[in-house]
């Protein structure tokens, strides 16, 4: 059964250690974005590994560290402006309404946007129907 979120909802990211930031809900976007400030792709024992730093020190939610994946990709990607643009895509868990589920995330720098994160139709597909009118329904749905 699909749960009804709002315009903006809570996620939790556990394997990068970010609880309850908060990602805006894009219906125009089809893959899902995150603020990132720092990316870059090393060798490391004959294999190729991507490091990274999501969200920013403003960010109360950021936790300073620097991420690494060996699972990525890179994804041409039309930007909020309709300008295309290579960016790196990483998967990793997301928890939203107490489920978890694989999402894959580009790599962008958001920091002239008002939202740190955009949740696009890749995740909604099959699990939640939106409603514009409200914000926050995962927090609501716990009271």
């Amino acid at each position: 059964m699909k749960k009804l979120i709002g315009r903006r909802e809570k996620i939790t990211l556990p394997e990068w250690n970010l609880k309850n930031v908060t990602g805006k809900i894009d219906t125009g976007a089809y893959t899902s974005s995150i603020h990132c400030e720092y990316v870059e792709e090393k060798e490391e024992g004959g294999k190729k590994v991507l490091f990274f730093k999501v969200l920013e020190p403003s960010d109360k939610k950021y936790n300073g560290k620097i991420l690494r994946s060996e699972n990525y990709s890179q994804k041409k990607v039309k930007n909020s402006f309709g300008h295309a643009e290579i960016r790196y895509k990483v998967t990793t868990k997301v928890i939203m309404f107490g489920v978890e589920f694989d999402a894959e995330f580009t790599l962008t720098d958001r920091s002239k946007m008002r939202n740190p994160i955009l949740l696009g139709r890749k995740i909604l597909i099959g699990r939640f129907i939106v409603d514009v009118q409200e914000v926050n329904l995962s927090k609501k749905s716990l009271k």
